[in-house]
């Protein structure tokens, strides 16, 4: 059987899933799954190829022309028209409204395509309202890559862990962050000529305020909390503290102790936060430099923790392209 898979939302990401789509093409087909990319889009318009575009070719356009659009349409609003089985969303995250993103959504679900996506800010916003609507239109919605990049979270409770129940889950859920404590650690240096380094090395946005005030990290709680505990809750009901009050003072009397000052998501269902906390030396979240961990209690299994890169684009490309296999071993008969 032949996914036809649709890219909405051609940046860092996008790109990064088409790298993978071409560099494990052949890999996946040799194990029956036949993937094929018949639509691209960015926000200038969509390319439309029920033959088959070459995910290379999508990449070189993007960089000579810096679009790929063969019609120049809001993506949008060609979704329900795109002929394909699984729309990927790899819009950018907007935590206002959650839009381009919920749109794409929401007419995939309507036109019974499948949804894959990195994308927070829906989920973030509305998860159970999607979720509700992705399972009224009898389709999937799978979202590993919008927690953790490549660390696995979501599929590793739904397969290995699916006997147990999570009682709590705890963990670094922002790379950036991460990095900029790790350092200040490592050096006794201020937040502001970490955050400075951080910007020089591209792990800090320009505008940093979404990570390291904890918002990101927020959203993420969010999405596990709705995912793994059926709550129905947006990222302003989490309790978040970022960290851009911590001084290199604090920094050295946890060393001294023993500790680490770590930014900590903690999700319960008595419990939805994000701050700053001490962390042992020798605890397993005590992870430096830009990696994500996340520690999941449960009453048979006991603590379960995984560790990886919460970001990058070949990162978030795994998670996307394990969701997509999951889809296709779903449905083919």
């Amino acid at each position: 059987m032949t996914l036809r898979l649709a890219i909405f939302g051609f940046g860092v990401v996008g790109q990064g899933l088409a790298r993978m789509l071409q560099r494990k093409g052949a890999q996946l087909a040799s194990c029956g799954i036949d993937l094929r990319l018949v639509a691209v889009a960015d926000s200038k318009g969509v390319w439309v190829d029920e033959g088959g575009i070459a995910p290379q070719d999508a990449i070189e356009k993007k960089r000579k022309e810096g679009t790929v659009a063969m019609e120049r349409v809001r993506p949008e609003r060609v979704v329900a028209d795109v002929p394909c089985d699984v729309v990927v969303d790899t819009t950018p995250t907007n935590i206002e409204d959650g839009e381009p993103g919920m749109s794409i959504m929401l007419s995939a679900f309507e036109s019974g395509k499948h949804v894959v996506t990195s994308n927070k800010g829906p989920l973030a916003l509305r998860f159970h309202a999607l979720s509700e609507r992705a399972e009224e239109c009898g389709v999937h919605l799978m979202y590993e890559a919008s927690v953790g990049g490549a660390m696995p979270i979501f599929s590793l409770v739904r397969c290995s862990l699916a006997p147990a129940h999570i009682t709590s889950i705890e963990g670094i859920f922002n790379g950036t962050c991460n990095y900029i404590l790790t350092r200040m650690r490592e050096t006794g240096y201020s937040y502001a000529d970490i955050l400075n380094e951080a910007r020089e090395l591209g792990i800090a946005e320009a505008d940093p305020t979404y990570d390291v005030e904890g918002i990101d990290a927020a959203c993420k709680v969010a999405i596990l909390a709705n995912a793994l505990f059926g709550m129905d809750v947006c990222y302003r009901d989490v309790s978040t503290t970022g960290i851009s009050q911590i001084t290199p003072e604090a920094i050295h009397l946890a060393a001294a102790g023993d500790f680490s000052i770590k930014l900590i998501g903690k999700v319960s269902p008595t419990e939805l936060k994000v701050a700053p906390m001490l962390v042992p030396t020798e605890h397993p979240l005590n992870v430096g430099g830009t990696l994500n961990v996340a520690s999941i209690v449960t009453d048979i299994a006991g603590t379960i923790t995984v560790m990886g890169r919460g970001a990058g684009a070949v990162e978030t490309a795994s998670a996307l392209l394990s969701d997509i296999v999951w889809i296709h071993r779903s449905v083919s008969p």
